[in-house]
């Protein structure tokens, strides 16, 4: 991982055009050949960004300032102009073990993986921990018509799932062999806050039983 502060202007081309004016950022450019941007605020969120597969071209000077050009697959282009180097160091990180989730979360995502047909009729399983920049989506799958959807699974749904869902689908919306892409949160419990925010971003929400999912529960013989 290579880590650069420094003052720079940034500019995106691609499906839309967006600047950033010159100021000191953060450059984090992975061994997996993503590139991300980020200010001294929005928390882990960044600026903008570049998903792998990429290209980076450096043409540099012996101060570190000059052009990044980082293009894709689909010709987007993120042309990062360093003014003035502050920072820039290396780091070997080696392979990461990944997040280990608790045991109910990742039993709904093996078991929802294994019985798709949960999210809707016709739903087929691409990938479980689809991966990603930023991590592993749970489940990418496609439904009825043949349209990509991503889906977050949760014990207990909060707003922190609807914004860690919200990032996957910036990035997958990104890569034209997926998009259009859309959301699905699903959780044994999801608050109203999170509801409210999964439905103003185009988020379905979906409640998962898990002792149905399990097949120890059979809703016909319950009281209430």
């Amino acid at each position: 991982m290579r880590l650069i502060v420094a003052r720079c202007t940034v500019d995106y081309t691609g499906r839309l055009s967006a600047h950033l004016p010159s100021a000191t950022r953060l450059i984090v450019a992975k061994a997996d050949g993503s590139v991300a941007i980020h200010a001294d605020d929005r928390a882990y969120k960044p600026l903008n960004w570049m998903s792998p597969p990429c290209h980076l071209r450096i043409e540099a000077d012996e101060a570190g300032t000059g052009l990044w050009s980082v293009t894709n697959r689909a010709g987007e282009e993120l042309r990062i102009l360093l003014e003035e180097v502050f920072h820039d160091s290396e780091h070997e990180l080696g392979t990461d073990p990944g997040l280990v989730k608790d045991g109910v979360e990742a039993h709904l995502q093996e078991l929802l993986a294994l019985h798709i047909s949960s999210f809707g009729e016709g739903f087929s399983l691409i990938r479980r921990e689809f991966p990603t920049a930023i991590g592993p989506v749970d489940i990418l799958c496609r439904d009825a018509q043949g349209a990509t959807v991503a889906v977050e699974i949760k014990r207990r749904g909060d707003i922190e799932g609807v914004e860690q869902l919200t990032r996957y689908l910036e990035l997958l919306n990104r890569d034209p062999l997926l998009a259009p892409v859309r959301g699905i949160f699903a959780a044994q419990e999801i608050k109203p806050q999170a509801r409210v925010l999964a439905q103003d971003r185009g988020i379905e929400c979906q409640v998962i039983d898990y002792d149905v999912l399990r097949g120890t529960d059979d809703p016909t013989a319950r009281l209430f």
